[in-house]
C-alpha cells in the first residue's frame, strides 16, 4: 500500500496564508510561522478598528457641530434636546455636513430647535 502524507494540502494552506501576509515587511511575508503571527494580528486589528472607526467618526461629526452651534449662541446638547422636541429627525453625521456646506440652512435647523426648547 502506498504512502500518502498531506503534503498537497499542507503547502496549499501555507501558501494562501503566504498571500495574505504579502506586502509585510522582512521575514514577515516569507516565514510561515512568522507570517501566520503577523496575518492573525492584522486581522484581529481589523475587526477592532472596523468598530473604532465608527467611533471616531461620531466624535467628529459632534465637534463639528458642537463648533457650528456654539457660533449661534447655544449649546450642542441643548441643540439636540431641541431638534428632538420639534421632532426633527437627522442624524449627526446629515447634521455636520449641513453646517459645513449650508450655513443658512443649518441656522434655520437652531431656530426651530430654539423655539422648541421655548
Amino acid at each position: 500500500m502506498s504512502r500518502v502524507t498531506n503534503a498537497p494540502i499542507s503547502r496549499k494552506r501555507r501558501r494562501r496564508r503566504l498571500e495574505l501576509a504579502k506586502g509585510f515587511r522582512g521575514a514577515r511575508s516569507k516565514q510561515f510561522r512568522q507570517a501566520t503571527e503577523a496575518v492573525d494580528r492584522a486581522q484581529r486589528l481589523a475587526t477592532i478598528h472596523r468598530k473604532l472607526r465608527k467611533r471616531t467618526f461620531r466624535r467628529l461629526w459632534i465637534a463639528r457641530i458642537n463648533a457650528a452651534v456654539r457660533n449661534e449662541g447655544m449649546t450642542y446638547s441643548r441643540f439636540m434636546e431641541g431638534l428632538a422636541k420639534a421632532g426633527i429627525e437627522v442624524n449627526r453625521k446629515m447634521l455636520s455636513e449641513i453646517a459645513i456646506a449650508d450655513a443658512e440652512a443649518f441656522k434655520a435647523l437652531v431656530e426651530k430647535a430654539r423655539a422648541a426648547l421655548a
